[in-house]
């Protein structure tokens, strides 16, 4: 069992042979899912140009599933902050935030969103990679705009991070944290642990607050976990070389997938960060990682091919919650 928040992050997995109009229907779906079993949020992902992943604007993504639900936060995992001009993010959280009063996050990250160059080029209207200062810019300009165009309710601003220097970043301007574990898993520990050591009260947080990202794949029996993970183990071995030309393969494809020694290794090692198995393994891992990052709240992926495994998966997860899953 756990006693902390239990939260979701939908990174829109696009099914192979499926269109995805598909993807899309099953993520705009999904956020009564998760209120009925009782998760306290769920955000959308930005991404683009990936064969694997949906190219859903987060705003857009919140703005339906608020609208089609009635007590979960809905919000962004993140907004790219060199993606998109300062103003624009402010006027559109806050405005959710004024049509879903106390019901919207904006959560704030740097990536590009995609490992495609012309694309990142696209998006930053054929501006370079961000650098530090642009980015902290970004980001505190993003802050300062939505205090000025509150229209009587704010969203709340998270900072994603990966690393220590986002950690630090997120210290400075005094927001929450959302950690990405299931991205960086090494960096996890050391980088909150900068984080609380530097953090600076503000109207946006008065004490460290820290959100763990982690991956599930939850299941009845062992072997059901390692079929429904294999699918996104195939991505993920892209995705940790720095590329993303997978497509997301059927769990029978996945099965087929011949993987060398090399990766094998690669793979287990990620694996052992995160939290794949049956009820009570995902227990017990959560109650290590919340050991080990004094975490405030647990947000889980899920990239699981079938729909309804991906839900079955996350029902078996609500249970381990002491005290529902809730923010």
């Amino acid at each position: 069992m756990i006693d902390l928040p239990l939260s979701v992050l939908e990174v829109a997995m696009v099914e192979h042979g499926r269109p995805a109009t598909e993807a899309l229907a099953n993520c705009a779906g999904f956020g009564d899912e998760l209120e009925h079993l009782g998760y306290g949020r769920i955000w959308f992902a930005e991404h683009h140009h990936s064969p694997a992943i949906g190219a859903f604007p987060p705003a857009v993504m919140t703005a339906h599933v608020a609208a089609t639900t009635s007590s979960i936060r809905v919000g962004s995992g993140g907004v790219l902050a060199p993606n998109h001009a300062p103003v624009v993010v402010a006027e559109q959280f806050t405005t959710l935030a004024a049509l879903h009063p106390g019901r919207i996050d904006l959560g704030i990250g740097r990536g590009p969103g995609t490992f495609h160059e012309g694309t990142a080029r696209a998006l930053r209207r054929g501006a370079g990679p961000v650098t530090d200062d642009e980015y902290r810019g970004d980001v505190a300009a993003t802050l300062g705009f939505l205090a000025e165009f509150e229209f009587g309710a704010l969203p709340e601003p998270w900072l994603l991070a990966s690393s220590g220097a986002g950690a630090e970043l997120a210290a400075a301007l005094g927001l929450p944290i959302a950690f990405a574990h299931h991205i960086r898993p090494d960096n996890t520990v050391p980088s909150l642990e900068r984080y609380r050591a530097a953090f600076r009260p503000s109207r946006w947080c008065e004490e460290p607050r820290v959100l763990v990202c982690v991956q599930v794949v939850c299941g009845e029996t062992e072997e059901q976990v390692a079929e429904m993970a294999r699918p996104m183990e195939v991505v993920k071995l892209g995705l940790l070389r720095g590329h993303s030309d997978e497509a997301f393969p059927s769990p029978e494809a996945a099965a087929a997938r011949r993987f060398t020694s090399e990766e094998e290794d690669l793979l287990a090692g990620f694996r052992a960060h995160q939290a794949e198995g049956t009820p009570d393994h995902v227990g017990r891992r959560f109650a290590q990682l919340a050991d080990a990052t004094g975490a405030d709240e647990l947000m889980l992926v899920t990239p699981v091919y079938h729909l309804g495994d991906r839900i079955r998966s996350f029902e078996l997860v609500s249970k381990l919650a002491t005290g529902g899953a809730r923010v």
